[in-house]
């Protein structure tokens, strides 16, 4: 014997709080409204319904419209530029850990302390220096 079973949909209140900070965060530029879709799992009809209630600058009779297309070449774009970041980054760390090696086998095997002595007196510059 099958019970039963209907789905039940959940409605969701948000806050007039939240629908404006969504706003202001879609209006600021930071995000898109595919993005903030997928932050906080409003939907996309929901959020241009916000956009449209509680504008900053937004005039009344003026719709907004997102281009798709446009908002997921920006997301590739940025995309990249995190991954040429990260690749930048990476190779910042390899020439460190090789001036490291290198710091390390100077004074090692040459005898030759290249690190900077903390205990040494600030140079004054080209200046005078008094003797002791």
């Amino acid at each position: 014997m099958k019970a039963n079973v209907r789905s039940i949909h959940k409605q969701r209140k948000y806050s007039k709080e939240f629908k404006k900070r969504i706003v202001a965060d879609f209006e600021s530029g930071k995000f898109s409204v595919l993005q903030l879709e997928k932050l906080h799992g409003a939907s996309e009809q929901s959020i241009y319904r916000w956009i449209y209630k509680f504008p900053t600058f937004n005039e009344k009779r003026f719709r907004i419209i997102e281009m798709k297309d446009s908002s997921n070449k920006k997301m590739k774009e940025l995309e990249a530029r995190v991954k040429e970041l990260e690749s930048a980054v990476g190779r910042k760390q390899i020439k460190i850990d090789y001036l490291d090696k290198m710091i390390e086998i100077a004074k090692d095997e040459l005898d030759i302390d290249i690190k900077k002595n903390f205990g040494t007196p600030q140079s004054t510059g080209s200046g005078k220096t008094n003797k002791k």
